[in-house]
Formats: C-alpha cells, structure tokens, sequence
C-alpha cells in the first residue's frame, strides 16, 4: 500500500513564487508607464478644456474678461467641474500663471511626482497652443509645443 501524497511540496511552492516574481517585475513597469501615459493625456485634456472654457466665460458671464480657475468652476453654468476648478487632475497640479485679464491667461499642468504621477510639464495660454518640458519643470510660453 502506498500513501497518498496531498498538497504540494516546499519546491513546487517555491517555484511558483518565484514566477510570480518574475512574471511581477516584468509587467510593473509597464503598468507605470501607462499610468504615466494617462495622467499626461488628462492634463493635456484639461488645459483643452480650459481653453474653451475660458472663451465662453469671456463671451457670456466674463463680459470680455477672462476668468480664474474658481470663477470658471463657481460660474452659472460652470465652465469646469469642480475637480479642475480646484486645480487636481491625474496626478497633476493645474495653475493660473498671473492673474487673467481681458487680453491674457495663461496656465500650467505640472506633475505631482515626476516620474510617478507624469514625467512632462505643460503650459497653454489664449492662444490654445500647449506647450511642454520634458524634464517636469514648468514650461512657459518659450517652450516646445505638442505636436496635434
């Protein structure tokens, strides 16, 4: 009579894990760079957003005036949810550079955590031409624009 064997051995065990390990490391980096990917195509959509935001605000409640963040989020309608109107998105921080006028506005899209949260900086202003750094930083109205 021989014994049934039940379970697994401390090898087979061990094996497993070590292909989950495998299997883990090879695919977590991936997963960041899309993460990355996604956070930086929000942003880009925010400031989009803000564009035309900004241009009905101007045309309608702004009676020629462009608007801060909050007044965009607080106008009736809103111009941007409040998410946008608090300056969080994906992993980035929005900001007004300067204070809107009835000429100008301009502003930025910088990652919470370069490298983690998005690893380029963007810029857009009135003209609804976004701009970029490569390395985070914010950019300014000198910077490389995205290709469309």
């Amino acid at each position: 009579m021989s014994a049934e064997r039940k379970g697994f051995t401390l090898i087979e065990l061990m094996v497993v894990v070590a292909v989950i390990g495998i299997v883990a490391s090879i695919a977590l980096p991936n997963f960041l760079r899309a993460r990355i990917s996604a956070n930086e195509a929000a942003a880009i959509q925010s400031l989009r957003t803000l564009v035309s935001a900004e241009d009905s605000f101007r045309n309608t409640a702004g009676l020629g005036r462009f608007a801060t963040l909050n007044e965009l989020s607080t106008a009736i309608p809103p111009c941007i949810d409040n998410a946008l109107g608090a300056g969080k998105v994906s992993g980035y921080t929005v900001t007004m550079v300067g204070v809107p006028g009835p000429d100008t506005w301009a502003a930025t899209a910088i990652p919470n955590v370069v490298g983690t949260t998005g690893n380029r900086g963007f810029f857009v202003d009135q003209s609804g031409v976004i701009r970029f750094t490569a390395d985070g930083t914010a950019p300014t109205i000198a910077s490389q624009e995205i290709n469309k």
